[in-house]
């Protein structure tokens, strides 16, 4: 389990009324889904973890409940990011903790895609 960074809740409310903590983990079996997965990603772009879950652009409504799509451009490198991210609310077992389901890079096309397509939650101003 690795320590991503920290959400403010009060922006992921959008998503969830009651998360009980703001603390973010990628497990390791996780990092090993990314791997497979997107390869390449995880490795080239880790280093942007916190960064989009601590300021995402755009929470979207995810397929499952308590969970957020999240998009962000990375301007110093200029490529869009998508991560996959679980909440922890009060309804979940202790042991459940805010957790990165699967991250990777997008093209433009695509994020815009995503941002015109889903239900937009939130917005970055």
């Amino acid at each position: 389990m690795r320590y991503v960074g920290k959400i403010d809740r009060e922006i992921y409310s959008c998503v969830a009324g009651d998360i009980v903590t703001d603390e973010v983990i990628i497990t390791d079996e996780r990092v090993q889904h990314i791997m497979e997965r997107h390869p390449g990603d995880y490795e080239r772009y880790f280093i942007y973890l916190t960064k989009i879950v601590e300021t995402p652009d755009y929470i979207l409504e995810a397929n499952k409940p308590d969970s957020a799509v999240l998009l962000k451009n990375i301007s110093e490198n200029g490529k869009n990011y998508k991560l996959i991210l679980r909440l922890k609310t009060s309804l979940d077992p202790d042991s459940f903790v805010n957790s990165v389901i699967s991250f990777q890079k997008v093209e433009d096309k695509r994020s815009n895609r995503y941002i015109h397509s889903e239900k937009v939650l939130y917005k970055r101003v």
